[in-house]
């Protein structure tokens, strides 16, 4: 695979990038923060409330790509206890994954290859983003991992986490995080947009509170965006969801099904983003190696899941209203990440790199005025599942 090495500037969500979904490295955007703490900020009472100000440590562009983003003494630190620790398996399987993912989909599109950006920081962690614009089948694909260390506001905690009740107030919060997170936008609107994001979270004892117990979760998931149905192509996007989810617990799929189409829910429009898939967050209650190899299945099945899909798809004529439809409806794709996302609230409140918060976003997007599609059309069906959303397996 040939990936250009333009190093310019370092680009989350998701944390999903990332985005911290997302991303989280979102969904989108992945969790790119490194916020300073200042124990100034805890001693003013007195005075009305002041959002917490986060600095960010600047990027440094890297020429080459380490082997692992991991501080010297996070690695050594569990080196004894394991061949790898969770931090350093995990940094391993997602940098294998955008590897795979980034060899199809230059594949897929014949022509076109990744321009890439490395990054690191000087306290710590880094990433490795990709994307590739105007090509023959992809319109803007973007293909992200990091690794974050970090002290993270209140405010960004909330946001990150999304059991978090709103009446908590913790001090600082030390993290870590480490995820990839993608948004792959076709040109054929025939050929769905695919989003998936897997991160690894874990928050240290504040600084307020040492001794506090370290809390952990992985979050994710992979949804379908496609501006017209094919019935053919969302049942075996779905089939291959449930069979990843069944190999762990089958209450797994329905479970995160109804959470997938839950969580895109575009609560101003009464839709959702697209046609669901499986998403999970804050996902702690089992066995931490267990759900270490839930996400590894997951993110391994993404590839067989969407390539067959855009093989059909991608060489399908279309004319210009059916072009303009895609557009509306990536408009509702903008609308959700901006609004609603806590990838990309995430990134945005802890000052991560914009360039990499936003790779979600599709190149072309429209509004238009009390647009409604003619009922009974193949616009209309689409609509109309996005609004009641149905079982496809």
């Amino acid at each position: 695979m040939a990936h250009s090495a333009a190093i310019t500037s370092a680009p989350s969500y998701s944390l999903t990038a990332l985005s911290f979904t997302t991303t989280y490295s979102s969904p989108s955007a992945i969790f790119l923060a490194k916020p300073s703490w200042n124990p100034k900020m805890l001693h003013l009472r007195s005075r009305p409330p002041v959002r917490a100000a986060v600095s960010i440590e600047k990027e440094t562009p890297e020429a080459h790509r380490p082997d692992t983003f991991l501080r010297e003494s996070d690695d050594q630190a569990h080196s004894s206890s394991s061949s790898s620790s969770v931090r350093a398996r995990f940094e391993k399987m997602i940098r294998e994954a955008q590897d795979t993912v980034c060899t199809a989909l230059e594949a897929a599109d014949g022509g076109a290859n990744f321009k890439e950006d490395v990054w690191s920081r000087p306290g710590g962690g880094g990433g490795i983003s990709r994307v590739l614009q105007d090509g023959a089948v992809w319109e803007k694909a973007g293909v992200n991992v990091s690794v974050v260390y970090g002290v993270m506001p209140p405010e960004a905690y909330r946001a990150a986490k999304a059991a978090a009740s709103p009446d908590e107030k913790p001090g600082p919060i030390p993290f870590f995080a480490a995820g990839i997170s993608s948004v792959l936008h076709p040109k054929n609107p025939f050929a769905p947009t695919l989003h998936f994001n897997y991160r690894y979270f874990e928050t240290d004892a504040p600084k307020d509170a040492p001794g506090a117990p370290r809390q952990w979760w992985f979050g994710g998931g992979t949804d379908l965006t496609p501006a017209y149905i094919f019935e053919e192509d969302v049942k075996h996007f779905h089939s291959t969801q449930k069979k990843a989810c069944d190999k762990f617990n089958p209450d797994f799929y329905p479970r995160f099904k109804k959470w997938c189409d839950d969580y895109f829910y575009i609560k101003h429009r009464g839709e959702r983003r697209g046609l669901g898939g499986i998403f999970f967050d804050d996902l702690n209650d089992y066995d931490q190696e267990m759900l270490l190899s839930f996400a590894t299945e997951c993110a391994n099945s993404v590839i067989p899941a969407y390539i067959p899909i855009i093989e059909r798809r991608k060489d399908l004529p279309f004319t210009e209203q059916q072009k303009a439809w895609q557009q509306l409806r990536r408009g509702r794709y903008v609308e959700f990440n901006l609004v609603y996302d806590r990838g990309t609230t995430f990134g945005l409140k802890t000052g991560g790199r914009i360039e990499s918060i936003l790779v979600s976003l599709p190149l072309t997007a429209r509004w238009e005025y009390d647009h409604k599609p003619e009922e009974g059309s193949e616009e209309w069906k689409l609509l109309d599942a996005c609004i009641n959303p149905k079982e496809w397996v």
